[in-house]
């Protein structure tokens, strides 16, 4: 019976999970609830995940990452590291790749891909190439560099706080490296060969979807003494700026203007305009760009515009920006919408947003800080530049971020203990301010581990994960210990699809161990496995760092499943060969 309702609530959570009809956390919570009042787990042992010392490996992370992020000493370091004139394809492709594998071994993919694309982009006009020959790659390498270290993801982090707890035994920094840096370097041959065949040129695509030049919808009131009343539609002051007007708001009536309508007090225009023309629009007097209105008189030097997209797991998606109380809840106004390959022509208020659409925002800069971290909501993919008096902040922080690691991998103090030690000198040293830290650390991502955790322990008090073992070494058995782990591993890399990379580990982890068990096997074997299978799935754009460049690229679906799909597949394979050898069965 208790085999059958963990069972069931794996189920359950996987369908609620993938459906998103309730954020990760809750779900997760809930989950641990039920099976505790099944008097499946102990309280201890519901909770004892959230006290592990991966969950302050995890937190002290972000806070670093975040001080760094907020100093902008990383996008200025980056921008210069590729700061080059190459004209060559293959040769830019190469170094910006290098250059983000590099990178990604250490911080968040999502991060890391974030600070890439201008760049990127950048020096692909350089070169006379589309974006979407660089753009793809930097995602898929900044995916796969996270298998290089013991912090490259956290995923990575969990599993190993799993395998520790259980007393499996514990990986260290750079312990895998070797088969980390195995896959990326047949990651990158592959982009330069196969992969660099099959990646689309979108050059002839739609011009206004290039990244920095696309159009935006947006909503323009027109104020008693506008300039602008009277004036035709398409005689306008606002069409000579480039702009169109594909609806106007009367009196509570929208309607599709023709060439002979004329602008009246009060009208809101719905335009489409690039956001160099929305700024021109903002700071013409009679004049005022609408959407979840913030005050525009405030000091112009505490207000910043800035881009954000929608994530596919964010409480946004399918609710209008009205809905969401976009002031009240994030500080910053919505100015305007795009989403790639649609034309809007209704108000961006009542408009229901979908993942990878990219609001144009303004607000006070400190608010840009909350919006990354909060919830999950939203990737800041452009906001306000970085304040010189910070550079200092910034190599302070990246000093206790390279002594946490020496520490932590050399063994002079245990790995929590070094970051901890990290992320409290960078408090102390103001190189983030203390009341920020929470807003920076993810802790849906942190209450999804440390909840699963205790899901993996309910698994094995239940023998659920024994049953599904059985039935695993039953199916596989003929194709002997490569083919069970092979399973594995696709079992792992299929769950990714519909759940976060940690969430699919954590719950292949458990039946994969008592597999191992039966087998009388390394259980590290399948355990490396596992955690790496989780950083290898490129088959969707439905990771964050692909969704980033998604649009930028002017991508399809399916290019990713061709493009990615065949490189997931390598990897499989390599995976399966590789890990027997670092980690002999």
């Amino acid at each position: 019976m208790e085999i059958t309702i963990v069972l069931g609530l794996l189920v359950l959570a996987i369908v609620l999970f993938a459906t998103e009809w309730l954020g990760v956390d809750v779900i997760t919570i809930l989950v641990l609830l039920t099976l505790v009042l099944c008097g499946i787990l102990t309280p201890d042992e519901a909770y004892k995940g959230f006290s592990s010392d991966f969950i302050l490996i995890l937190a002290s992370i972000f806070i670093m990452v975040g001080a760094l992020r907020k100093t902008g000493i990383l996008e200025n370091f980056i921008s210069h590291t590729v700061n080059f004139d190459i004209r060559n394809s293959n040769l830019l492709m190469f170094i910006i790749m290098m250059v983000t594998a590099v990178f990604s071994a250490f911080m968040n993919n999502t991060t890391m891909t974030a600070l890439m694309i201008n760049p990127a982009i950048g020096l692909s006009r350089k070169a006379g190439i589309h974006p979407s020959r660089i753009l793809m790659p930097i995602a898929f390498v900044s995916i796969m560099g996270g298998t290089c270290t013991l912090i490259g993801t956290s995923t990575n982090v969990a599993v190993n706080g799993y395998i520790k707890s259980h007393g499996i035994g514990s990986v260290g920094m750079f312990d895998f490296l070797g088969i980390g840096l195995l896959l990326v370097g047949i990651g990158i041959l592959y982009m330069m060969t196969i992969g660099r065949w099959l990646l689309p040129d979108r050059e002839k695509a739609d011009p206004a979807s290039d990244y920095n030049v696309r159009e935006y919808l947006s909503e323009v009131a027109i104020l008693e003494g506008s300039s602008l009343i009277g004036q035709k539609i398409m005689e306008s002051e606002l069409s000579k700026l480039g702009f169109r007007i594909v609806n106007i708001v009367r009196d509570g009536y929208m309607f599709e203007p023709n060439q002979f309508a004329e602008i009246h007090r009060d009208d809101i225009l719905l335009v489409r305009g690039k956001v160099e023309d929305l700024l021109k629009v903002k700071d013409t007097n009679g004049v005022e760009i609408k959407g979840d209105l913030l005050d525009f008189n405030a000091s112009k030097k505490d207000l910043h515009l800035g881009e954000l997209m929608v994530t596919a797991n964010s409480h946004a998606v399918n609710r209008t920006i009205k809905e969401l109380g976009f002031v009240r809840r994030y500080g910053v106004t919505a100015l305007a919408v795009y989403r790639k390959g649609t034309t809007f022509n209704t108000k961006i208020g009542t408009l229901p947003l979908q993942a990878g659409d990219l609001l144009l925002v303004q607000g006070n800069k400190e608010n840009f800080g909350y919006i990354r971290s909060s919830e999950n909501d939203f990737i800041v993919i452009e906001d306000f530049k970085p304040q010189l008096n910070l550079k200092k902040k910034g190599i302070l922080t990246i000093a206790f971020f390279v002594a946490a690691v020496i520490l932590g991998s050399l063994e002079v103090i245990p790995l929590s203990a070094a970051f901890l030690l990290g992320a409290a000198a960078t408090v102390v040293f103001r190189c983030i301010d203390a009341r920020e830290i929470y807003n920076e650390i993810d802790w849906r991502l942190l209450v999804l581990i440390g909840g699963m955790a205790a899901f993996g322990v309910a698994m094995t008090n239940t023998g659920a994960d024994k049953f599904l073992a059985d039935y695993i070494i039953y199916w596989f058995s003929n194709f002997g210990l490569y083919g069970i782990l092979g399973g594995f591993i696709l079992l792992t890399v299929l769950l990714t699809q519909p759940l976060s990379n940690a969430a699919a580990a954590l719950i292949v982890l458990p039946v994969a161990l008592n597999t191992a068990a039966q087998l009388h096997v390394n259980p590290m074997t399948f355990a490396i496995a596992v955690m790496l299978s989780a950083s290898i799935s490129m088959i969707t754009p439905f990771e964050p760092a692909c969704i980033l460049v998604y649009g930028p690229g002017k991508y399809k679906f399916f290019d990713f499943v061709k493009v990615g799909g065949i490189l997931t597949a390598i990897l499989m394979v390599v995976l399966l060969w590789i890990v027997p050898v670092f980690y002999p069965f």
